[in-house]
């Protein structure tokens, strides 16, 4: 059996960068994920440069795909403007290894299905032990059903859920677009594009008020892909999404059970506004590893419920002066 000092369940940004600052303090730790790495992971891949300062990573020592926006192109109805709000764009395939790698923990490819406390320790399907363990799996995150559920239940109202598609493409422009509840959605679509010729589209809205319009969001995913041809955005015939869904932030509390944590989307800390998570993930992931190095108390309550850098201030402000409703 492996034996470490501590175990994080997930590799993602939120575990990595727990993982990263345990290893830093001189921990022994393992990191499990069902996935191996560099893999597939469905996000808009938007950055903020408060996320990267949290990391201490200097935009220019990143080696991998990265590009920055020094505007916004909002859209609102019949209203379009630019917000001046500095952006990055990554790809997850790649960021996501570059932290896990980093962190100089030891990672197996691992589905965890039980966990079990014995003697103080957690054990892990009968093949690891560890004094601490970091729920960092996500919205399914096995740490999360086994010991905080009952606890901290979901609110359904908090559901969001998207449809995306990311593809290599020869895009010409090279701005950041949001569309905001256009044709009726409940929420925003977005164009990013990435470096070395690559883009993001997709759109997410809230699954409860979806439900009651009696909408579906293949109709709005429709509707979108029609916009960007017809725009001239995109050009490109096999748009077919994949989707996913995760809370928004809620009820937080408690998000740690004895030696148990949970951390990123595991304890639903997406932004309000613009349902961003890598942000509050590494925030999340940061104050775990104090917290098991320092014996600090561990709360995710002090963590922002709005997106950085004043985007939707000023994309409220704008919508004011122009009246949109």
């Amino acid at each position: 059996m492996r034996t470490a000092d501590a175990i994080v369940v997930g590799g993602g940004p939120a575990g990595s960068t727990c993982a990263w600052k345990l290893r830093e303090a001189g921990l022994d730790i393992v990191v499990l994920d069902r996935a191996a790495f560099p893999r597939t992971k469905l996000c808009a891949g938007w950055v903020t440069p408060e996320v990267l300062a949290m990391l201490e990573l200097d935009p220019r020592d990143y080696p991998l795909s990265l590009m920055t926006f020094d505007e916004l192109h909002v859209h609102w109805k019949r209203f379009t403007s630019k917000i001046k709000s500095r952006q990055l764009s990554i790809r997850r395939y790649e960021f996501d290894e570059f932290l896990l790698l980093r962190s100089g923990a030891e990672v197996h490819q691992h589905k965890v299905h039980d966990i079990r406390q014995e003697n103080g320790d957690f054990v892990i399907d009968a093949q690891f032990r560890c004094k601490y363990l970091v729920g960092a799996g996500g919205t399914p995150c096995p740490v999360y059903r086994t010991f905080f559920q009952q606890l901290n239940p979901r609110v359904s109202s908090l559901q969001t859920a998207t449809l995306e598609r990311e593809f290599e493409y020869y895009w010409r422009d090279p701005a950041c677009h949001l569309w905001f509840f256009d044709d009726g959605l409940p929420g925003y679509a977005w164009y990013v594009p990435k470096d070395h010729g690559f883009i993001n589209i997709g759109l997410g809205g809230m699954a409860m008020h979806l439900k009651r319009k009696g909408g579906h969001l293949r109709k709005f995913w429709d509707m979108f892909t029609a916009r960007l041809k017809r725009t001239g955005l995109v050009h490109y015939d096999n748009l077919q999404p994949k989707g996913y869904s995760y809370y928004l932030r809620g009820n937080t509390e408690p998000a740690k059970v004895e030696n148990a944590f949970i951390i990123g989307d595991a304890a639903g800390l997406a932004t309000h506004d613009l349902c961003e998570g890598i942000g509050p993930a590494v925030e999340s992931g940061l104050r775990a590893a104090r917290s098991i190095v320092n014996g600090e108390d561990y709360s995710v309550e002090g963590i922002h419920k709005l997106s950085g850098s004043g985007i939707m201030s000023q994309i409220i402000a704008w919508k004011l002066k122009h009246g949109a409703g």
